[in-house]
């Protein structure tokens, strides 16, 4: 496999040494602003990675892009489907999400894959949607909701999110809500537990709502406290932590089984900047082995199997947890 990871931050690094990790690259190229960054990181990475600075010279002959950088990821996708290479994005940006997906047809033509949103959230998150689905006939409501960033741009990412607006997704229809509205406390897997949880503007109701048509309302919120809702018209006051805190995840999906309407409550627990750097990294891998679904631009809940995919995860230390209770404490799996 020959690919090129953008973006030499906390995401991108994950993503590169779980790429060389999985084995079989020939290449791997980091590209990034900084040139000392680069340096130092390829230099970790050791043989066979080298840095570059320059998309559209490096991705001639490439396999996968990943793109790992901040937010504005459509032009560095289309240079690297007239490249000839499949693209795997980590963005939790909105309008990144509507443009990669409208690269579908593109993608299709072409024979090449655009996985949009493989990171933690979205990413991780449409993965443990998928897996919840198995458990219904019909799916009737998905809620997901998340904390923790996984470096200084994914953090200044979800400071901009809680402006809104946020997109939720049901039966066909979009609605726009306000962002940093619908407070909500969300229980997590220990030692996360309750979070004071909002509305705001995330990709997953984009990403799931086509993956689920049945769906009469998909929505997504993000843990914040009185502070970052105050604040988030504002820059952000502290400087983001390189390498993000610890982050969770959880998806309720209501369906039905039969006449017996029940939930299902999947969730996560983990560094986003590691999980998310899994995440790509496999998809990545998936891509290029021909595991996807179909070509063309989606999801990971329609362009994957969950199953296979989460047991490789399991593999790679990133683990799902399936609720017992709202409340009640996660139980591994």
């Amino acid at each position: 496999m020959r690919a090129v990871v953008v973006g030499a931050g906390a995401v991108g690094v994950r993503a590169a040494r779980q790429l060389l990790f999985l084995g079989e690259v020939e290449s791997l190229v980091m590209i990034g602003p900084k040139q000392a960054r680069l340096d130092a990181v390829v230099e970790s990475l050791g043989a066979p990675a080298t840095a570059a600075t320059d998309l559209a010279a490096a991705a001639g002959g490439v396999d996968v892009v990943i793109l790992a950088g901040p937010r504005g990821h459509l032009a560095a996708a289309q240079a690297a489907l007239d490249a000839g290479a499949s693209v795997v994005s980590v963005s939790d940006d909105v309008d990144d999400a509507r443009d990669l997906l409208a690269l579908d047809a593109e993608a299709v033509e072409r024979g090449l894959h655009v996985v949009v949103g493989a990171g933690f959230s979205p990413g991780l998150s449409c993965l443990l949607a998928a897996l919840a689905a198995r458990s219904f006939e019909h799916v009737e409501e998905i809620h997901v909701a998340k904390v923790g960033a996984g470096g200084p741009a994914c953090a200044r990412q979800h400071h901009v999110a809680l402006q809104g607006p946020a997109v939720e997704a049901g039966a066909g229809t979009w609605q726009r809500r306000r962002g940093g509205s619908g407070r909500a406390l969300i229980w997590f897997p220990d030692p996360v537990g309750g979070v004071d949880c909002y509305r705001a503007a995330l990709p997953e109701p984009l990403l799931l709502g086509p993956a689920f048509p049945s769906a009469a309302r998909v929505t997504a919120r993000v843990g914040a406290n009185r502070r970052d809702r105050l604040t988030a018209h504002l820059p952000m006051l502290r400087r983001p932590h390189p390498e993000g805190s610890l982050g969770a995840l959880r998806v309720e999906m209501r369906g039905r089984q039969g006449q017996a309407t029940s939930d299902r409550v999947l969730g996560a627990v983990d560094r986003p900047a590691v999980a998310a750097g899994a995440v790509a990294a496999l998809a990545a891998r998936w891509a290029v082995d021909g595991r996807l679904a179909r070509t063309g631009a989606g999801g990971l809940a329609s362009l994957t199997d969950p199953g296979p995919f989460l047991a490789a995860l399991a593999d790679r230390g990133v683990k799902a947890a399936i609720f017992e209770g709202a409340g009640a404490s996660a139980n591994q799996a």
